[in-house]
Formats: C-alpha cells, sequence, structure tokens
C-alpha cells in the first residue's frame, strides 16, 4: 500500500468530517442530509477529474474503501460531534488537510494519464476544490472560492511545487508530503494575517 493510498483515503476521510460537519446550521442535518453532504464534499473533485480526463470507472466506484472511508468519517463526526464541533476551525482544520492531499493525488494521477504538466496541475486544483464547492452550494453557501480567502491559489502553489519536485528527481514520497504541507502551511498563514488574492476589478 502505497503512501499516496493512504494520504487519499486520509484526505476522503477528513473531507467526510468537513462535508458532515458543515450541515450543522442547515435544515438537513439529519444523518441522510450530513451523509450524502460527506458523500458529495468527498467525492465531488476526484469525479470531475476523472469524467474531464476519461478515466473510468470512477475511483469511488472502482474503490470499496472509498465508500468506507466516507462513512468512517461520517460516524466518527456523529460519535464526537460535541468535540468536534467546540474546537476552534475544526472545519478549517479538516478542510485545509482535505485539500492539501487531493490537490497532489489529482495532480499525481493527471500526470500518469500522460497530461501535460500544466493540466495536471488544473486538474489536482479541481481535485481539491471541485468537492468544497459542492458542499457549499448545498448549503445555500458562497462557494469558498469566492470569497476572500486563499483557497484554489494554495493549491495551484502546492500543485506547482510537487511538479518542479518531481521534475528535479525528488523521491516521490517526500514529494508528496513536502507539496501538501505547502498547502497546509500558505492556507494558515493566509488565515492567520488575513491574506487575500488581489482584486480583480479596482474601485
Amino acid at each position: 500500500m502505497s503512501i499516496q493510498y493512504i494520504l487519499e483515503i486520509i484526505g476522503t476521510f477528513a473531507f467526510a468530517i468537513s462535508g458532515a460537519l458543515s450541515v450543522k446550521d442547515q435544515q438537513h442535518q439529519d444523518w441522510f442530509g450530513a451523509s450524502f453532504t460527506a458523500f458529495l464534499c468527498s467525492i465531488g473533485g476526484g469525479t470531475m477529474r476523472d469524467v474531464l480526463l476519461g478515466s473510468y470507472p470512477l475511483v469511488w466506484i472502482s474503490d470499496i474503501t472509498i465508500l468506507y472511508a466516507i462513512l468512517a468519517g461520517v460516524i466518527t463526526t456523529f460519535v464526537f460531534y460535541k468535540y468536534l464541533i467546540g474546537l476552534r476551525r475544526t472545519l478549517f482544520l479538516f478542510d485545509t488537510f482535505g485539500i492539501a492531499l487531493f490537490t497532489i493525488v489529482g495532480t499525481e494521477k493527471a500526470l500518469h494519464l500522460g497530461v501535460r504538466p500544466e493540466i495536471a496541475a488544473i486538474m489536482g486544483v479541481f481535485t481539491a476544490i471541485m468537492g468544497g464547492v459542492v458542499r457549499d452550494m448545498m448549503n445555500n453557501e458562497i462557494p469558498i472560492i469566492y470569497r476572500k480567502e486563499v483557497y484554489a491559489t494554495a493549491c495551484l502553489a502546492g500543485a506547482i511545487c510537487y511538479l518542479v519536485l518531481d521534475k528535479i528527481g525528488a523521491e516521490r514520497n517526500t514529494a508528496f508530503i513536502a507539496a501538501s504541507l505547502v498547502i497546509i502551511l500558505i492556507r494558515i498563514l493566509a488565515v492567520r494575517y488575513q491574506w487575500s488574492v488581489p482584486k480583480f476589478f479596482r474601485s
């Protein structure tokens, strides 16, 4: 079992918790609502990537462990709900961990399918952010990529970092972990110091 696969399962688990926690203030916070949101949050990005790249069967259809990881995330959220919701920025932490792992997983898979590095980076970003976009839309919230937070930009930086390390021949697991940490660090610093991407239109 490769480090990439282990991290993909952990990322799926983290995104499932992020999705399940996100229904806290919604009307559909029953088991079905929480589970469905967790499922879409976890598989949304990877599904879009695989469809765009023509990779079939979809990853969550071919690997039942993905569904078990989502189920584990939902159950963990249910059992430890009061503890998780009481932690400061719990949703942010799980979401950040999830996008970091999914960005590199998506980038690496795209490379293995033979696309150019530029496209691989875009696929990595799609893999990371689309689950969160679907989660926010399900909860009638403005998708996070349209808020002031540095989000997709952090994913792109991590994907580029991975591509550079891969190009210079860095050991695969080292490149995977280093690029993931770049995304996590950028996200934490961006929230801590309120960094934001410059506005497109100036007033």
